[in-house]
């Protein structure tokens, strides 16, 4: 098929960080690299584990590419389940250093820029979509306050800014893979293989649900 902006999908994966050699979040992106979903073709791009550069790539990205669907992924170690995030807060506050020995502390994403922004992605439907294809699957309605959560802040952002029709945005969650638990026994792992399907059958429901379900996802804490 031809490849027009009308049908490229940008998705991104990070680097390891945090002495991981792996990062399924990338592992994940670039297997679906060249993918043909619903119509879309996928463009997988590293992004830096690095508080600022990371967004600097993600920019070059979005003006080479010009995307009419954008997800970018990211490691939650800890979590058994790929979880799509509903919020993105305008705040950088790092547990840890970042590749890069950067640890902004209560930082803005953006200087004067809103507080926070909502996915545009389908989240409710993409849960339903891979818990019925039997992959586990939950909203978060926390992005932290690290890298992810940077990028997934500045994405946001520039899509509002450029008030572009019909490109739609978000960030999801992948837990660690089998390798990286074993090291950390008790955490919670999912193979790449279930990563992988996961997140094409997310991009597929992106594609093609333009109403997202209304049922809950909410939390009581």
């Amino acid at each position: 098929m031809t490849d027009t902006a009308a049908s490229r999908i940008l998705l991104t994966g990070f680097e390891p960080f945090d002495k991981d050699t792996v990062n399924p979040s990338w592992e994940v992106a670039r297997a679906l690299d060249g993918a043909v979903i619903a119509g879309g073709v996928v463009h997988a791009v590293q992004l830096p584990c690095v508080f600022g550069r990371a967004m600097e790539v993600l920019d070059e990205a979005l003006a080479g590419l010009q995307p009419t669907l954008v997800i970018s992924l990211g490691l939650a170690g800890g979590r058994s389940e790929i979880t799509p995030e509903r919020v993105a807060i305008n705040l950088d506050d790092a547990r840890i250093p970042d590749n890069h020995g950067l640890q902004p502390i209560d930082m803005p994403v953006v200087d004067k820029a809103p507080a926070a922004y909502f996915s545009t992605l389908p989240i409710k439907a993409m849960v339903a979509n891979l818990r019925a294809q039997g992959i586990p699957a939950a909203v978060s309605n926390t992005a932290g306050t690290f890298v992810c959560n940077h990028v997934f802040y500045a994405l946001m952002h520039r899509l509002a800014r450029r008030a572009a029709p019909g490109v739609r945005g978000g960030f999801i969650h992948v837990p660690a893979l089998p390798e990286q638990a074993a090291k950390q026994p008790g955490m919670p792992s999912m193979a790449l293989p279930t990563q992988i399907e996961g997140i094409r059958e997310a991009i597929r429901t992106a594609l093609t649900v333009h109403q997202d379900l209304r049922e809950t996802a909410g939390q009581l804490h």
